[in-house]
């Protein structure tokens, strides 16, 4: 586990440097990856004029991976997995588990300001805002308001899908969607539970895409300037609700 980007970050305008701060992420890598690999993929390959606006903290999956993965030989283990599924993805196991462990990764190195995630934890990522709505995940942390959805889906078995996605989710989000991705379909579907959705299109497959066309930075930039301008808000307003009140002396 790890943060990057800790440091502040100047927004211009009249937020002084005392204020500042950059979006916090807590992002939730692929299945049976790791933090670190996540880390690599996503630091890797996106500009550092991007990486360097954000403080993300990549954590590992609590579970140890139970079979072979796919970046054996392309990044070394260990692996881990948020949970497990059955082939047709309808039955679950450890996922309440999970989503604890979530909940106090959350509680011991938050607050974050939203999710990120990748395949398996896309699809945690997705579901957390609206399972956290209805009072079913992350009852003790304060409410999700950003979501980074890389390669992600709507969870298949109809039960969790509804009490996830039974109603727009209202967070923000942003999405990316590979052309070559086998989740592609599942991924526009998902765009359809979200409120406002903003969307990163790439022409690779299952994987973290590099920003590197104006279309995608673009798009990243409006995001994270909607956050920035999120955080700066807050920070007046609270500077403003913790202001003593001057008075002025007057005779007669």
């Amino acid at each position: 586990m790890g943060s990057i980007g800790s440091e502040p970050v100047p927004l211009g305008g009249e937020i002084t440097a005392q204020t500042q701060r950059k979006p916090r992420f807590l992002c939730l890598h692929g299945f049976r990856t790791s933090g670190a690999i996540m880390e690599k993929q996503v630091i890797g390959k996106w500009p550092r004029h991007v990486t360097s606006r954000l403080d993300l903290f990549f954590a590992d999956a609590p579970f140890p991976a139970e079979g072979t993965s796919d970046v054996e030989g392309i990044f070394p283990p260990p692996y881990y997995e948020w949970f497990q599924f059955s082939k047709d993805f309808m039955d679950y196991r450890n996922f309440d588990e999970c989503l604890a462990y979530i909940e106090d990764l959350i509680i011991k190195h938050g607050p974050f300001d939203g999710l990120m995630g990748f395949s398996q934890g896309a699809v945690l990522s997705a579901a957390l805002p609206g399972l956290q709505a209805r009072g079913l995940a992350l009852t003790k942390v304060p409410k999700i308001k950003w979501v980074v959805i890389i390669s992600g889906a709507v969870l298949p078995k109809p039960k969790v899908a509804q009490k996830a996605f039974g109603t727009k989710i209202e967070c923000r989000s942003l999405h990316f969607l590979g052309e070559e991705d086998f989740l592609k379909i599942h991924g526009e579907k998902l765009l359809k539970s979200f409120v406002d959705p903003l969307v990163i299109y790439h022409p690779k497959g299952h994987t973290v895409p590099k920003l590197v066309d104006e279309n995608s930075l673009e798009t990243m930039d409006a995001f994270l300037s909607m956050i920035e301008s999120d955080i700066a808000k807050t920070v007046n307003d609270s500077a403003e609700e913790k202001s003593p009140i001057v008075g002025c002396a007057v005779s007669v």
